[in-house]
């Protein structure tokens, strides 16, 4: 794993959503840093299934976050879908705290793996 700051804590809306941009070997992925209703935080892709559009732009109720666009929802945890129009996951990302600071690994994708707890 490559962890890599992103951002602090106190940037995290909460609830809400910051996107940001997280360089790997390959590229950078936009990914969503969420705070849940618990105030947990998440790193999800920021962008939706169903479309191109910026999910760090939606709203967050509980576990969850909506795309402003079309009102699909994806699971904060395991990243699949649960509202349509959306069919298909999106990328979850392993998130780790370093103080104040918001760490990252976009290599890998753990919603799979999160599914299975």
């Amino acid at each position: 794993m490559s962890m890599v700051r992103v951002c602090s804590v106190h940037d995290v809306p909460d609830p809400g959503a910051l996107r940001v941009e997280v360089p790997t070997p390959s590229g950078a992925v936009a990914v969503a840093v969420v705070r849940d209703d618990d105030g947990q935080l998440h790193a999800i892709s920021d962008t939706c299934s169903h479309q191109a559009v910026s999910l760090s732009e939606g709203d967050v109720e509980g576990c969850r976050i909506e795309c402003w666009l079309h009102g699909s929802a994806f699971d904060l945890r395991t990243g699949r879908p649960s509202a349509l129009p959306a069919v298909h996951p999106v990328p979850v990302y392993a998130l780790s705290l370093d103080g104040d600071d918001v760490l990252v690994d976009a290599t890998t994708d753990i919603g799979a793996s999160a599914e299975l707890r």
